[in-house]
């Protein structure tokens, strides 16, 4: 069964998403489906590109080559892609919305800002997993500032 961490309160998502990326795709070797609109990983995009050289973190969009989408650790997916993602070991969720094929993974982490509606969204997820059964580990990112 997928494992599902929650982290809720993290004042900059793309801050926080940045940091868990780099401790899973670089420094544990993990692979990593990262998902949500747009607008959120052409934010992404830019923020991972932004960090300094040392710290980078290989990554690419859902559109390149098959090649490059294997041998690439970290994949930004649009949330409503037709085709399925390449790894299955960890799906980090910036979006609202339940993130698609989620129970494929091994690991869930899902991120919530400290926006209201972004909350709302949030504990509507963490009802939707619960209901299922999963067990849900929760971090207040919040608290560590």
């Amino acid at each position: 069964m997928t494992e599902i961490d929650v982290h809720y309160n993290a004042a900059d998502k793309l801050h926080h998403a940045c940091r868990l990326l780099r401790k899973a795709a670089v420094a544990a070797g993990a692979r990593v489906v990262v998902v949500g609109d747009a607008a959120q990983l052409d934010a992404l995009d830019a923020a991972l590109w932004g960090i300094a050289p040392a710290e980078f973190v290989p990554h690419c969009r859902h559109d390149v080559p098959g090649w490059m989408l294997a041998r690439t650790p970290v994949v930004m997916w649009p949330a409503r892609h037709a085709a399925s993602p390449p790894h299955r070991e960890i799906i980090v969720n910036l979006g609202v919305e339940l993130p698609d094929g989620f129970e494929r993974f091994e690991r869930l982490i899902d991120l919530v800002g400290e926006d209201e509606d972004e909350r709302r969204a949030g504990r509507l997820r963490w009802r939707h997993y619960a209901d299922r059964g999963y067990a849900i580990t929760r971090h207040d990112v919040g608290a560590r500032r």
